[in-house]
């Protein structure tokens, strides 16, 4: 992933202190640094790193300007005003990638990569790819199943006719009504209803993050979390109020706008459409999920197409520079068989986990638990739809042996 990618851009504007007058520009923020630059101006006039920020608050100048500032650990003091759309959208997103630069630092780009760490990477990622084809046949079979409910749903209906027309037949031939008038066809739509159809097994929570988010139309960003269920995303304040529950069937579409941004759409007809704009510093580790559950629902714009699993495994895509990459380089290392190096180095034989495979560890293990709880669920579906069938079968056993005797009388 490019780190000096924005996340975000505002236009404001930065006082200097030792010329004591605001200048206009834009400020950038990027998942580890904070820059502003003047309009005009090739260089950026600020930069530093976000843990390198001791204090963050809204406060107002003299000319009682609402501004933030912002508090470097060396002292350091930058004012930042005039900020669009407004104050506390900038501060929500602003502290947020903060916080999470706080709590959630990641290892540098250059750290050596252990043995142990890439035997773990390699078990792991093999099992992804089992779990994944075998819940492609899950998925297969539950088809099939479906598929034999249906026919045995019309076998059902074709016995119900079968049974209707012999009434007709053994009603005596001075009865004026065409068969029994007390019975009547009993429909089987009720018995149609796809295995598929019906409610899933329990729905596990597969990740929760914490997020900044908006609901179109209203610009305003707010603290929140994002949380990714087997069968559906929930949107909560940061409260845990539930302000919002996008079932899965019901998601029409979520654009990838950059990897910690995307925007999540349900339309409908005759009413606006519900849609939330979601950024989150850990949102590179939850796309792939996304990416996994909603398939050909999950758009990736430019910017974010280094994110999705079709970018990165694709051929004509390795030669990129973004191929060779955090993450993505370990998945190089792992697929590689080891190099004259790597047998030499029989210090880093014995080093623990480093913190990028810790992380890659950490996704993969995400995917593996999203992916299980795919096939429970699919499997507890597929429980019911063979109850459903095996009762089904007996259903029409017993109906086409009665009917026989009946035809039989008739002869």
């Amino acid at each position: 992933m490019n780190r000096e990618v924005p996340v975000q851009s505002w236009p404001c504007s930065y006082y200097l202190n030792m010329e004591r007058r605001w200048v206009p520009g834009r400020l950038s923020l990027t998942p580890t640094h904070l820059r502003f630059r003047e309009d005009g101006a090739e260089t950026s006039l600020v930069d530093f790193h976000l843990s390198s920020v001791g204090e963050m608050k809204k406060e107002s100048s003299s000319y009682i300007f609402s501004s933030i500032t912002v508090l470097e650990k060396d002292n350091a003091k930058h004012w930042f005003s005039s900020l669009q759309p407004n104050r506390s959208a900038v501060f929500n997103v602003l502290e947020h990638f903060w916080r999470e630069q706080l709590l959630s630092p990641r290892g540098e780009r250059g750290e050596a990569k252990t043995s142990k760490g890439k035997e773990l990477i390699n078990i792991v990622t093999g099992s992804q790819k089992r779990l994944e084809d075998t819940t492609r046949v899950l998925h297969h079979q539950g088809e099939q199943f479906d598929n034999v409910v249906k026919d045995l749903n019309k076998i059902e209906a074709d016995m119900a006719t079968a049974n209707r027309m012999l009434s007709v037949l053994e009603a005596p031939v001075w009865w004026p009504f065409s068969g029994n008038p007390l019975k009547r066809f009993t429909s089987t739509a009720s018995k149609e209803t796809s295995a598929s159809d019906r409610p899933h097994g329990k729905e596990g929570v597969i990740v929760i993050i914490p997020i900044v988010f908006s609901h179109h139309p209203d610009p305003s960003l707010k603290p929140g979390k994002l949380t990714v269920l087997l069968s559906a995303l929930e949107i909560a304040d940061c409260h845990f109020r539930l302000l919002h529950r996008y079932e899965r069937q019901d998601v029409d579409d979520i654009r990838a706008i950059t990897g910690h941004e995307i925007a999540i759409r349900q339309r409908f007809i005759g009413k606006p459409d519900i849609t939330y704009r979601v950024i989150s510093a850990r949102l590179p580790d939850v796309l792939p999920l996304l990416e996994l559950q909603y398939g050909k629902k999950m758009e990736f714009l430019e910017e974010a197409a280094m994110f999705s699993e079709k970018w990165r495994s694709s051929p004509s895509d390795q030669g990129s520079p973004g191929w060779q990459t955090d993450s993505w380089l370990l998945d190089t290392i792992v697929r590689s068989g080891p190099t004259a190096g790597e047998q030499a180095g029989a210090v880093i034989q014995d080093q623990e986990v480093s913190e990028s495979e810790a992380q890659e560890l950490r996704k993969i293990l995400m995917k593996l638990k999203s992916i299980a709880l795919d096939a429970e669920d699919e499997l507890e579906r597929q429980d019911e739809a063979l109850e459903e069938i095996t009762s089904s079968v007996d259903r029409s056993v017993f109906s086409i042996d009665k009917q026989t005797r009946r035809m039989r009388k008739l002869l």
